[in-house]
């Protein structure tokens, strides 16, 4: 889902909700693509935006256990300015180890936006409204990512560490459903909200681990090399997959379980997502510090966009790209959010 989002041109901003200091974003042109900075907070992981709210939560965590800097912001997508800044619940009084949020994603019909807890084994539960925390699951091995199922109440968590999917129902908060494929690494997962049929990447096994709603027995297709996120396209019958170790993107097939497309991005491609408006492909390489628009149709590079180092995620909603780094270029070394004008 996408809601319009009214671009505008980035205006100065200044003391945002909870005492955090947002800098002006920065607007400059690269060929036709317009792109906007501005830092936020050292530690950013993920985001993704809620159409219910118009807001873009992203998550952050810094260090290793015990982590005791880590919060949930809320972000206006036009002006990149922090709204709210929510800190997890503490999980250790001794050391002031906190609930560490990194993978995110949101629950619009019941206005809740779900983070994984990746150093505590979790997932937690908020609420979009005033941030309340509702809920902590556990028993998530190095949970990863997350995604919502809206149409079927679902929630789908990648527990990295255990090679399992795990799906929660979104209304109760309970667990549903438990898949474990021996061996596997599942990292990135995107769901067909259509048929509910959940897909993740195997990282360890170059491949797609395929769960429909009928049957817990998987099904697998081969991809590239080092497949470690995933989105699908507008009618989803292809799956789309950022290979780290190549460096590519794969486009496949789901139907015959062929890879037909490979593309060259740029080193340490690690996040992806697709432009529901175009059809196209963003994805961010971390290794180049670059995002890459693909067409997966032609299977032709459309524009390459430089970015600060280390970009590490991209939500692509209403024509905009809204990447994250790990750059630490802003103020204090704080880490940036970059709005990319897709043009669409």
């Amino acid at each position: 889902m996408s809601m319009h989002i009214n671009y505008r041109a980035a205006v100065a901003v200044a003391l945002a909700a909870a005492g955090t200091l947002t800098l002006p974003a920065t607007a400059s042109a690269q060929a036709s693509t317009t792109v906007t900075t501005a830092p936020l907070v050292k530690g950013l992981y993920q985001s993704a935006y809620s159409e219910r709210n118009d807001a873009l939560w992203v998550t952050v965590s810094n260090g290793r256990p015990p982590v005791t800097a880590t919060s949930l912001l809320k972000v206006d997508p036009d002006t990149l300015a922090v709204e709210q800044t929510i800190t997890p619940p503490v999980t250790d009084a001794t050391t002031g180890a906190r609930e560490a949020v990194y993978g995110v994603a949101v629950d619009d019909e019941h206005n809740t936006v779900w983070v994984t807890n990746t150093r505590n084994n979790s997932v937690a539960v908020y609420s979009q409204k005033d941030g309340s925390h509702l809920a902590t699951l556990p028993d998530v091995a190095h949970a990863r990512e997350i995604v919502v199922d809206e149409r079927h109440n679902t929630v789908w968590a990648t527990a990295f560490g255990s090679g399992t999917l795990v799906a929660y129902d979104s209304k109760t908060l309970e667990e549903k459903r438990r898949i474990t494929v021996e061996g596997a690494s599942p990292a990135g997962v995107t769901v067909n909200e259509s048929t509910g049929t959940v897909y993740a990447t195997d990282l360890a096994g170059d491949r797609v681990i395929t769960v429909t709603r009928q049957s817990d027995t998987p099904v697998f297709v081969a991809t590239g090399d080092g497949p470690i996120s995933i989105s699908l396209s507008r009618n989803g019958r292809t799956a789309y997959t950022a290979d780290q170790t190549a460096g590519t993107v794969s486009v496949v097939d789901l139907k015959t379980g062929t890879v037909t497309k490979s593309v060259a991005t740029g080193a340490g491609a690690l996040s992806l997502d697709t432009d529901e408006r175009s059809g196209d492909v963003v994805v961010v390489n971390r290794t180049a510090a670059t995002v890459t628009v693909v067409d997966p149709r032609a299977g032709v590079v459309e524009e390459t966009v430089t970015t600060a180092a280390n970009p590490n995620h991209v939500e692509v909603t209403d024509g905009h790209a809204y990447v994250v780094d790990k750059s630490g270029a802003g103020a204090a070394g704080a880490d940036q959010v970059t709005r990319i004008d897709l043009g669409h």
